[in-house]
Order: C-alpha cells, then structure tokens, then sequence
C-alpha cells in the first residue's frame, strides 16, 4: 500500500496545498482543485478547522482525492491527523517519533528534510519519500547535487515553486510538486473566484505532465 501512493504521487506530481483559509472555503476548494484534474490534497494543520477539514474531504472526495495532513510538527499532531483520516503526513521538519508512528500506523509520512543526513536518516527511519525543504532557497542545482549520491531516494520539493520552475525540478528527478499559495491562491479563494482554481490547477497539471 505505502509504495503504491508513492507511485501515484510519482505518477500525478502535484500536491495542492491548502493553508490559511476559513473552513467554510474548504470543501469548495476541494472541489475546484478536484476539478483542475488535482489528486493529492494536503491540508495544513495551522488552518482553523483543519482536522474537521481532512475527515469530512475524505468522507466526500476520498474516492477522487488523497488527502493528507500538512505542517505536522510532533507526534499529538500525528495522531490528530492520522484519526481525521489523513492518508498521509507531511512535516516541514524532520521528528523521528512522528516517522516511527506513521510506520506503525501505515500511513505514509514525508519530512521536511535539507541536508543529505536528514534525508538519508528519514528514509532509514521509513519515510518512504522526502520533502526537500525549501527548496527555492538553495540554488538552481541543488536538488540534482543532492540526487546524485542519493538516486534511490524518492524527493519531492516544496518552497517556492511555480509554474515556470517547476519542470526544472522534476528534470532534476523530482517526483513531485508541493504547490501553495501559487496554486491555492487565497486572494481568488477569498473573492469566490474558485472556478480561476480551477483554470489554475489545469495549467499546473498540463504543464507537469510535459515535465
């Protein structure tokens, strides 16, 4: 099951990011990036109603959507969102007691990870994919420098990517995208403009499938 949503993200390469929004723009953000051709959907858990968030978007899109937990900083989060129904965890950083729950659990967990010792320990400790964290921080070549000793484990970025740069990191072997603010645009959300989502996600999607 654990390889199989990493192929899928391998496959999809986006994740949609949604942070900061009211509860109530949620499901109809959901359902904008669902109908952008958006399969995996993380929601940050510094969003008022988060939780609530993840378990009724599963109850409603599960079949359509992955939905994982974002920003999780500690192991309590890591239980608050795997009982929310969270398929995955995502972290900006690397704690090893929220790795070694979600291996227990069986959900996936991808950390935040820099440096080639916090990744290569992530993976050791059953990450079985890496978040490179912030990536648009470190320079053009970063990630292929990083990948070169290190093929064999799954990155994605996160942190400053667009749809200008994005296929440069997956030329670098990325195997996925984790797009915020420039793909779940709070101004468009707050203004009801969901059908401008919509229109944004499509062009990510197609311009990652060339990638």
């Amino acid at each position: 099951m654990m390889a199989n949503l990493v192929e899928q993200l391998q496959a999809k390469k986006i994740v949609a990011i949604i942070r900061g929004i009211s509860y109530e723009q949620g499901d109809p953000t959901a359902q904008a990036l669902l109908d952008g051709g958006v399969h995996f959907l993380e929601v940050t858990l510094n969003t008022d109603g988060a939780l609530k968030m993840i378990s009724e978007m599963n109850e409603k899109y599960g079949d359509k959507l992955s939905i994982g937990a974002g920003t999780v900083l500690n192991l309590d989060m890591a239980k608050d969102a795997v009982a929310a129904g969270s398929k995955y965890i995502v972290s900006p950083n690397l704690d090893e007691a929220v790795i070694d729950y979600g291996v227990s659990k069986g959900i996936e967990v991808w950390p935040g990870t820099l440096t080639p010792t916090e990744i290569v320990r992530a993976y050791e400790m059953g990450a079985s994919a890496v978040k490179v964290f912030p990536i648009g921080s470190m320079g053009d070549d970063y990630l292929k420098n990083i990948r070169g000793p290190l093929p064999h484990i799954p990155m994605m970025v996160t942190g400053g990517i667009t749809i200008d740069n994005m296929n440069h990191y997956f030329s670098q072997g990325a195997i996925a995208a984790g797009l915020g603010g420039n793909l779940v645009n709070k101004s468009l959300i707050q203004q009801g403009k969901y059908n401008e989502i919509t229109k944004l996600a499509k062009q990510y999607i197609d311009k990652a499938q060339e990638g």
